[in-house]
Formats: structure tokens, sequence, C-alpha cells
């Protein structure tokens, strides 16, 4: 019980430090630019596209219905990219803005640095001018290290859905038939989706700035690690089903987030095991360091 006591204690004390901080503002405003910027350009892509395909119909004499069912065809299509045509997450994510699902997907290529931006200093930050003895003199290593990552965890959840908020409201203005409550059901399934994949890299964030002394060189360090996934994943998913170096993609997060979305359970579960799995392995590697440093 006393461990939970203090890493309660830091968990309170951090995220409170790390609201009132300025960074959490940029890192908000940074998110909140990012994600507008792709909505708003993805939006006027797809504006673009239907208008085009609504001239060259009327130019060849196609009525409304006719337009209308290449309309959906097109979105048909376009879903089946996105989901790897997979019959089940087509159906469930029917109702979904294509907007709103290119900007998920998006997201989750650029969040892992984001991650990175708000958190490489979380321990280091304190190992370097030795101010982490203050704390572990009157908490355990793993209190200290447990409220630090829960802390940018929930700052993590709570600016997430902010913009997810944001997306959704926006998604149901520019698409009346986007009703309240698939916009509700909707927000929460992407929200949880994108913090299941995120808490991987909350603690690989951990563990990187655990191993350093300079929050420099974590953060630098860091981005190593997630070119080095991206990479494993890209050569794994190049090698198809039947080469050599397919077994890479599995030692990647980025793999499981195909079926984040899905909505099976069984899929979904398998997915955020790996995720829990990965994060399991990052955080027992940042205790294993932090524990063994002199402090």
């Amino acid at each position: 019980m006393d461990g939970l006591k203090e890493t309660l204690v830091i968990w309170n004390a951090e995220l409170r430090r790390a609201v009132r901080s300025g960074r959490a503002l940029v890192l908000l405003g940074l998110y909140s630019m990012f994600s507008a910027l792709v909505l708003l350009v993805v939006g006027w892509l797809a504006r673009e596209i239907r208008a085009e395909v609504g001239k060259q119909l009327a130019t060849a004499g196609a009525d409304a219905n006719a337009s209308a069912q290449v309309g959906e065809e097109m979105r048909k299509g376009m879903l089946g990219f996105l989901t790897s045509n997979d019959s089940a997450m087509i159906e469930a994510l029917a109702q979904v803005p294509l907007e709103v699902l290119v900007v998920f997907k998006i997201t989750l290529f650029f969040l892992p640095a984001y991650v990175a931006l708000m958190g490489f200093d979380q321990l280091s930050g304190e190992v370097g001018p030795r101010s982490m003895r203050y704390l572990t003199v009157r908490a355990r290593r793993s209190s200290v290290l447990l409220g630090k990552f829960l802390s940018q965890a929930t700052l993590l959840l709570g600016l997430v859905l902010i913009i997810d908020l944001a997306i959704f409201v926006y998604a149901r203005i520019a698409n009346p038939d986007f009703g309240f409550a698939d916009v509700v059901l909707n927000l929460i399934k992407f929200w949880l989706a994108a913090i299941v994949f995120s808490l991987a890299y909350v603690s690989l964030t951990t563990l990187c700035s655990s191993l350093f002394r300079s929050p420099a060189v974590s953060l630098v360090f860091n981005f190593i690690l997630l070119f080095i996934f991206w990479l494993m994943d890209t050569i794994g998913r190049a090698s198809g089903e039947t080469g050599s170096l397919r077994f890479l993609r599995y030692l990647s997060p980025s793999y499981y987030s195909g079926n984040l979305l899905h909505p099976k359970l069984a899929e979904f579960g398998a997915s955020g095991a790996a995720y829990a799995g990965f994060a399991t392995v990052f955080l027992l590697g940042a205790y294993a360091v932090l524990r063994a440093r002199d402090l």
C-alpha cells in the first residue's frame, strides 16, 4: 500500500506541474494545428474529387442516382484501402466520414514522435542535475518511475481527447447525416484506440529517458528507436508472407495498429495485448536501468 500511495502522490504532483507548464499548451497547440491542417486538406480534397466526379457524370448525362452510386463506390473503395479490405471493419466504419478516418491513420504515424517530445525529459531531466536523489530518498524508485509514467499517460489521454472531440464536432457539422449517436460511439472508439496505441510509446519514452542523463540525448535516442521500429515494420511488410524477414514486423509496435478499430473483440484484444506487452517490456527495462543507476 505504501508503494501505491507514493505512486499516486508523485503522479498527482507531476501532473499538476505538467498542466501548469507552458509545454502542455505548446504541445496542445502543435497537435491541434497538425490535426486541423490534415483535416482541412483531406476535406478539401474530398470535396474537389466529389465535385469533379459530379461534373463528369453530369457531362455524360448521368442522373442524380447514378452520381450518388458512383460516390458511394468511391467511398467504399477508399474505406477498403484504409482498412485493408476487412469487410467487418468496412461495415463498422460505414457511417464515419472518411476525413476522420484519414486523420486518424495519419495521426497514428506521427503520434509516437509527439509522445517523445512530450516526455523525453521525464526522468533524465532529474537524473542529470541529480535532483532525482531527493525523490528516491522519500519514495521507492519504482514509485517514482510509475508516477512519472502515469503523469505523462494521463496528460496524453486528455490532449488526445480534446483533439478527437474537436475533430468529431467538425465532422458532425460538415456531415449532417453523421448522427449524434454515431459521433459519441465512434469518438469513444477512436479515443480508446489512440490511447492503447500510445501507451506503448509512452513506455518507450520512459525507457529512453531513463537511459541517459542528458534530456537531449534521450530525445535523439528515442527518435532513433522510432525510426528503427518503423523500418522493421516496413521491411517486414515488404517481405510478404513468405519472405525471410517477415518476422521483423511482429517486433514493431506499429504493426498491430491495424485492428485497433476492429469491431470484433478478439481482434481488438489481440492488438491491445500486443501493445500491453510492449509497454510492460519497456517499463521493466526502464525500472532495471533506474534501479541500477547511481543517483
